[in-house]
């Protein structure tokens, strides 16, 4: 459990479209093996510390002739933003991929203040 110190607590969210990779024939449609698709997420304001990030998928177009494996994380989490990554593997087939992120952490005080 986290336990925030200030008494201000921000919550931030955000929907991102991946990849539409049918329209093009990209990589995720027609590869085959391990992939990955990265998005860069920016905060629409900073969080005192890096908050927690929960993502998940809120649209997905796979392919039913292949099984469906598909991983999607939050990486490299920062006051800041995020990286969204999407994985597949073997002979998967995603035509395209739209994320939904929640992003809660303690905001700067605003009588706050750094020595340093």
């Amino acid at each position: 459990m986290r336990r925030f110190e200030s008494g201000a607590v921000g919550v931030d969210h955000g929907d991102v479209v991946l990849f539409s990779d049918f329209e093009d024939d990209g990589q995720m449609w027609r590869g085959e093996g391990p992939r990955q698709s990265r998005a860069e997420v920016r905060f629409s304001q900073h969080y005192a510390t890096p908050p927690h990030v929960q993502v998940s998928m809120s649209m997905w177009d796979i392919s039913n002739n292949t099984n469906i494996r598909a991983d999607v994380q939050a990486e490299d989490i920062t006051d800041a933003g995020f990286t969204i990554v999407f994985r597949t593997w073997s002979d998967t087939q995603v035509a395209r991929v739209r994320v939904a992120w929640t992003s809660i952490g303690e905001l700067p005080h605003e009588d706050g203040w750094e020595l340093y």
